[in-house]
């Protein structure tokens, strides 16, 4: 079997060890995961030894070194994927992790609200015959990098800022750091949303997807 290792903590309410659980229950099949709720684990780890690291640490921090081995690991061909603030509000003074990331998180507009899931490919793998969507949950605004491969998208409103009216967020996405793949998602506020079987099924096909 391939091997995971996901590292949970951070900003307490979003649940982060129970939806790291939740990950692990969607790729029990196919992995054996390590869960681990030390941040200590990115440096104490042979990050090369594993097919798949999944970081689920909101806000936290990670000093140069340990983003240092981190990059050499994914670039060398270990997979990347991660989910809402666990990967997208992770480490916020690490440049590295956001790079690797493709996005980072700017602000939430309107807080937890009711919004359409656009999925842009329904032809890729990780989002093939997955229709549009409603979803409740934080809705992300990013700043994300321009290389990343888009594969859906939400669409603000004029509320609660009328500028942003219609601007359309990238919200699931991959791509390559050198050898290796990343996968993001900025769905997944709390693990109760992993009850919705478009987002799970997006989340665990892009994880294996950037599994080596």
């Amino acid at each position: 079997m391939k091997r995971c290792l996901i590292i949970s903590g951070g900003y307490e309410p979003h649940r982060p060890h129970e939806a790291a659980r939740r990950v692990a229950d969607l790729l029990a099949d196919e992995f054996e995961v390590t869960h681990s709720s030390r941040l200590e684990s990115y440096a104490e780890e042979d990050l090369h030894a594993y097919d798949l690291i999944v970081p689920n640490w909101t806000l936290g921090e990670m000093s140069v070194e340990v983003s240092k081995r981190l990059w050499a690991a994914i670039a060398s061909g270990v997979g990347l994927g991660g989910f809402h603030g666990g990967m997208l509000d992770g480490f916020r003074g690490n440049e590295r992790f956001r790079f690797m990331a493709g996005g980072a998180y700017a602000a939430e507009p309107g807080g937890v609200r009711d919004y359409r899931v656009e999925v842009l490919d329904r032809e890729d793998p990780i989002t093939r015959d997955i229709p549009d969507f409603d979803y409740r949950s934080e809705q992300y605004y990013l700043h994300v990098d321009p290389a990343i491969e888009v594969l859906a998208v939400t669409r603000f409103t004029a509320t609660p800022y009328p500028w942003l009216d219609g601007v359309a967020m990238p919200v699931v996405w991959k791509k390559p750091f050198g050898a290796g793949r990343v996968f993001v998602s900025a769905l997944g506020h709390v693990p109760d949303e992993f009850d919705c079987p478009q987002m799970s099924a997006m989340l665990a096909r892009g994880l294996r997807w950037a599994a080596r």
